[in-house]
């Protein structure tokens, strides 16, 4: 059990560092962009979501690429490095003293992620023994759903009241116990030495797997394109004061963490039909924030519904990806973060775009709704090459 709950509070760190910078936007922008921010505050909240984009740049690069490189390696020092580096490079953000040196720590800070997650998995799965890996799994996750429920929001209010760095000091310190647990109680787990760097992105050859990346990266992308802009909705557009923040994100934490639950059935249920309706009910939640934003209570109803149907499509991605990647299955745990974060990285951006041309903050949540349509589209494409050429059973079972 200490095992699993030193993995666990990394995995919080992690969904406190890549979260917390949306609640914190135009505090950033006010310090780190100062003139821009004076002469139009929306330029500056634009400017500083390539924040956001960088850091989930650095997951998208460095999943498969560490993931690939370490398969050898034995896992329980590999995790000890990935929390020490995690460390390290949320200091440097702490401490970094302009917007440039700040976006390049969030880049650094990102590398490590997928590979924490997918070889945490694996470590999880040895832990608590053959029949138990969906449960090893699921406890590593339980700190990233925990942390936007409760790390986000606490560490949004810890931004307003002592400035955004705290919140990454904040961070620091937890990426340094997890170092620090991982070493004392994760027991040892040695590597494949098998696994070469050349047969684990074998997995890239695989075309479905290329169809359920874009899927993640793109569909996905309409939760974040919300998610990156919560903040200035709720001041901007729904008129809230700065403290009625890290209550709407508590909300659409709880929302991610009961759907998360149900979308976990639901996939076991019928992956397929998860997968389709589950984008398509995102578009329209979307399209319903995007009404309401100018009523914080009506907007805190769709945030939620927001946050509960985004984390019901996670599994089924996950579970999709897991599917179509035959025997790579390290990588394909790794290489579901990087799908994420490239949705990440594109709500992020094309909210960005939007919000700097003019067009508002509710702006972004119309480009989610067309990004959710862009991976449902998807999904009925992968589904209908399936279909027509399915996979031989030794097929997925080779490297």
């Amino acid at each position: 059990m200490w095992a699993l709950l030193s993995l666990a509070i990394g995995s919080f760190g992690i969904g406190m560092t890549e979260f917390v910078v949306m609640g914190l936007l135009p505090d950033i922008a006010a310090d780190l962009l100062p003139a821009a921010y004076a002469a139009r505050p929306e330029d500056a909240i634009a400017q500083s979501g390539w924040l956001i984009s960088a850091y989930a740049l650095g997951v998208v690069i460095g999943a498969p690429t560490i993931a690939a490189v370490v398969a050898r390696y034995p896992r329980h020092r590999v995790m000890f490095v990935l929390a020490l580096a995690l460390t390290v490079f949320t200091a440097l953000t702490f401490l970094a003293p302009s917007f440039g040196w700040v976006a390049a720590s969030r880049f650094l800070a990102g590398l490590p992620h997928g590979a924490y997650f997918g070889i945490g998995a694996l470590v999880a799965a040895d832990v608590l023994g053959p029949g138990n890996r969906a449960k090893g799994v699921a406890f590593v996750l339980t700190g990233l759903t925990v942390a936007n429920v409760v790390g986000v929001p606490l560490g949004t209010f810890l931004g307003q009241q002592f400035g955004w760095r705290a919140a990454f000091l904040v961070v620091t310190a937890i990426f340094a116990l997890a170092a620090v647990a991982i070493a004392l109680f994760v027991p040892a787990h040695a590597g494949d030495p098998l696994r070469t760097m050349r047969a684990e992105l074998g997995v890239f050859r695989i075309g479905q797997v290329w169809l359920t990346l874009g899927v993640g990266a793109i569909g996905f992308g309409g939760f974040f394109a919300v998610y990156s802009y919560v903040a200035p909705m709720v001041t901007e557009v729904a008129g809230s004061p700065a403290w009625a923040v890290p209550l709407i994100l508590v909300i659409m934490g709880l929302g991610m963490t009961v759907g998360n639950l149900v979308g976990g059935h639901l996939a076991d249920v019928d992956l397929r039909r998860t997968l389709m309706y589950g984008l398509v009910v995102l578009a329209l939640v979307l399209a319903g924030v995007a009404v309401t934003a100018p009523w914080v209570f009506a907007l805190a109803v769709l945030i939620f519904a927001t946050g509960f149907v985004s984390a019901a499509i996670s599994p089924a991605i996950q579970t999709r990806l897991m599917d179509v990647a035959g025997a790579n299955q390290s990588i394909a745990a790794a290489l579901n973060h990087s799908a994420l974060n490239m949705g990440n990285s594109a709500g992020a951006f094309l909210g960005g775009v939007v919000i700097a041309l003019g067009w508002g903050f509710v702006a972004p949540p119309w480009v989610g709704v067309g990004l959710a349509l862009a991976g449902f589209a998807l999904v009925v494409v992968s589904y209908a090459l399936q279909d027509r050429h399915p996979v031989p059973v030794s097929v997925k079972a080779s490297v």
